[in-house]
């Protein structure tokens, strides 16, 4: 992990420049699937514009909000090393934007270089708010891996027909599962395999012989995704703006909310022939999920033909075969050759010895049906999802703002549990008593607290992925199993030399992962499952990291501009 000072921030800011961007957040008509629906968008684009950065750049965004919705923005992975008040989720380290309102967010990037993706965090706007962030290496630092010929992002996203406002607020009115998606797209555009969309396909064109960086993000709202392409295979090179030990894969995983460079390496020779890159969920829990596959396609350019290349239906088309959706053990050999490149100019700094270790539960559970009310949840309940059985209550001002000013009282309690309360065979059979308690407790962490948290799954109303991204902080992924953690075995088989960092990570269907980090950025972080709905239920939980003695090590006041409750 790239630990940094107050002195590098200041370092980073005068050999980087200054990159401003404005984001006027508007109604925009978009029409995919034969159906015509205003969106929100960023200056009326879908996917939003992207961000592009240089690894000690400063970034500020002025984003004016023109619409009804309160609006927040999260930039995705991105460090925030003391600006804790740019971080963006709503109620956590800012109150939201309100209609006609603005607010400037100001970070610098500090060691960091890859793809990262910026994305609404309050309710589900993110559906149609978010895009991409390029970081690219500080100038004259080369890309540990070779030179691409062209550099392309490729954001996978879902499509509502509905409006997913409506769909979420109607999802925790009944109690029930929310309705799902009627596509997914690739850069915005469903593909070809959907009705009404051959023109809403994404065409990627190479030339034979060239390599092309496929910059892949995950902003689908509640979906895991597989992703291949026909007759090629990619070489992973970078996962969640770390770079790792290039290796070849035919199929990749990403989960929601993470990123992924690959290697696309085009044919020698012209194939003769047209290929499919599809993308389709990995889904293992009991709920409904979009089944449907996304379609881009991929050409070659003819060097014998100086037309352009058209997609010639004459011309053999090739689809990949993905893995079943519900297909554990290639997800489980496809994380397991994830490593950090950790080399000497690209260290893994895995903290060696640990000063405060938890363990979380996280998975789903029930509240009782409120009197009077038919519920569509389990039994006659509603669904809640939690951390150690505590389910997030948002509050009504930002915690950040709360902790800073010393108003904790009313807004949060200081805590969170650090094991289950009430221990149980977690893979096993559930227990009879389904029930979730509700809280905003926060876990508060001193000043550079070298932390190892292992999450569980839990067998309560089946077992299930859950894609845990933790804000301001990147983590090292030490370890990973099926079943129950086994504290006297498990730790044993730790990685503690090269283990993959990441900013969000799959807890597996029925097992734990292990993650390490060290506190050293001062604030309010919360930690969340990047399943949207599971979101919206109550898995999340927030880290309070005190400031440090040194004046470098505090987190400093608000801005003026920072939006009211």
């Amino acid at each position: 992990m790239d630990q940094h000072s107050r002195a590098d921030v200041v370092q980073a800011q005068q050999n980087g420049i200054v990159r401003h961007y404005e984001f006027d957040i508007q109604m925009a008509d978009v029409t995919r699937l034969c159906y015509t629906k205003s969106i929100i968008t960023v200056n009326g684009q879908y996917p939003g514009p992207t961000i592009f950065a240089r690894d000690g750049d400063r970034v500020v965004v002025n984003v004016v909000n023109h619409v009804r919705d309160n609006v927040t923005i999260h930039w995705h992975g991105v460090r925030q090393l003391r600006s804790g008040w740019a971080d963006g989720p709503a109620y956590v380290t800012q109150c939201p934007i309100q209609s006609g309102q603005s607010y400037v967010y100001n970070f610098t990037i500090v060691g960091q270089r890859g793809t990262l993706f910026w994305h609404a965090h309050i309710s589900w706007l993110r559906t149609t708010l978010h895009g991409a962030i390029i970081i690219l290496p500080e100038l004259g630092v080369p890309y540990p891996f070779i030179k691409p010929s062209k550099e392309v992002p490729i954001i996978f996203g879902e499509w509502w027909k509905a409006d997913t406002e409506v769909v979420i607020s109607q999802a925790l009115e009944n109690g029930g599962e929310p309705n799902i998606s009627d596509a997914f797209t690739i850069n915005g555009l469903p593909g070809h395999l959907y009705n009404c969309s051959a023109k809403h396909t994404f065409k990627l064109k190479v030339t034979p012989g060239k390599s092309y960086l496929l910059r892949l993000i995950n902003a689908a709202l509640n979906d895991e995704l597989f992703f291949s392409i026909a007759n090629h295979t990619v070489t992973v090179v970078e996962v969640d703006a770390s770079y790792v030990k290039p290796f070849e894969a035919d199929t990749i995983l990403i989960s929601a909310g993470q990123t992924m460079n690959v290697l696309l390496d085009a044919k020698p020779n012209y194939p003769n022939a047209v290929f499919s890159m599809s993308a389709r969920p990995y889904s293992t829990g009991s709920g409904n999920f979009d089944n449907t596959t996304v379609a881009a396609i991929l050409k070659y350019r003819n060097p014998s033909n100086s037309s352009s290349a058209g997609f010639s239906k004459e011309l053999p088309f090739y689809i990949p075969a993905l893995p079943a959706f519900n297909d554990t053990s290639f997800v489980a050999n496809f994380t397991g050759k994830l490593r950090s490149l950790a080399t000497a100019q690209y260290p893994a700094n895995v903290p060696q010895t640990i000063d405060r270790r938890f363990f979380f539960t996280v998975g789903l559970g029930t509240d009782p049906c409120p009197r009077n009310q038919t519920c569509q949840g389990p039994n006659g309940a509603k669904f809640s999802s939690t951390v150690n059985n505590v389910s997030f209550t948002v509050p009504t001002t930002a915690l950040l703002q709360a902790h800073f000013f010393g108003q904790s009282k009313g807004v949060y309690t200081p805590d969170f549990p650090a094991f289950p309360l009430m221990p149980f065979n977690y893979t096993g059979t559930p227990p009879n008593n389904t029930l979730v308690s509700h809280g905003t407790r926060l876990m508060v962490l001193p000043f550079n607290t070298s932390v190892e948290l292992v999450m569980q799954d839990t067998s309560i109303l089946g077992t299930e992925s859950h894609p845990l991204h933790l804000h301001g902080y990147n983590f090292f992924v030490v370890g990973e199993g099926s079943g129950n953690f086994d504290p006297a075995r498990d730790p044993a088989e730790f990685n503690l030399v090269d283990p993959v960092e990441r900013n969000t990570v799959g807890v597996p269907d029925g097992g734990w992962v292990a993650i390490r980090f060290l506190a050293d950025n001062p604030g309010v972080w919360f930690m969340h499952c990047h399943i949207e709905i599971h979101l919206s239920w109550g898995l999340t939980m927030a880290w309070l990291v005190l400031d440090g003695a040194l004046p470098d090590q505090k987190l400093p006041p608000p801005p003026p501009d920072l939006p009211k409750c």
